[in-house]
Parts: C-alpha cells; structure tokens; sequence
C-alpha cells in the first residue's frame, strides 16, 4: 500500500525549512523540477503498490531524499 507524499512541517523545529533556505538557493529551483518530474511519475509509481497491506514510505519521498 502506497502512502501518500505528505510533508510535515514544523515538526521538531519552531522555524521552518521556508526559512531557512534563503530565496535564492538554487536547491529551490532544484526541489520545483523534482516535484514536478515526480508529479509526472506518480501513476506509475501508484501501479507498482497493492491496494492493501502495511502503508509504505512513499517513494517519492525516498527519492527526492537521495537526490537533495
């Protein structure tokens, strides 16, 4: 079972990854190219899932980890 790419914020940090990177970081343009090639692969992705059984971390997640 595929989990979904949910991203928390905040959780053991009162200021924010938004804030800390600065604005004109090149890993911002970086993170919007993955998200968007990613976006492109989810069905894909979402074909090699069951529907049921324990949820799984998604591989989007993994994979954007191993990149940045």
């Amino acid at each position: 079972m595929r989990s979904p790419d949910v991203q928390q914020l905040g959780m053991f940090s009162y200021v924010s990854v938004e804030e800390r990177v600065p604005s004109d970081h090149p890993i911002r343009k970086l993170r919007v190219l993955v998200d968007g090639i990613l976006g492109e692969l989810d069905d894909v992705l979402a074909s090699r899932y069951a529907e049921g059984g324990r949820p799984s971390i998604p591989p989007e997640r993994i994979l954007r980890a191993s990149l940045l």
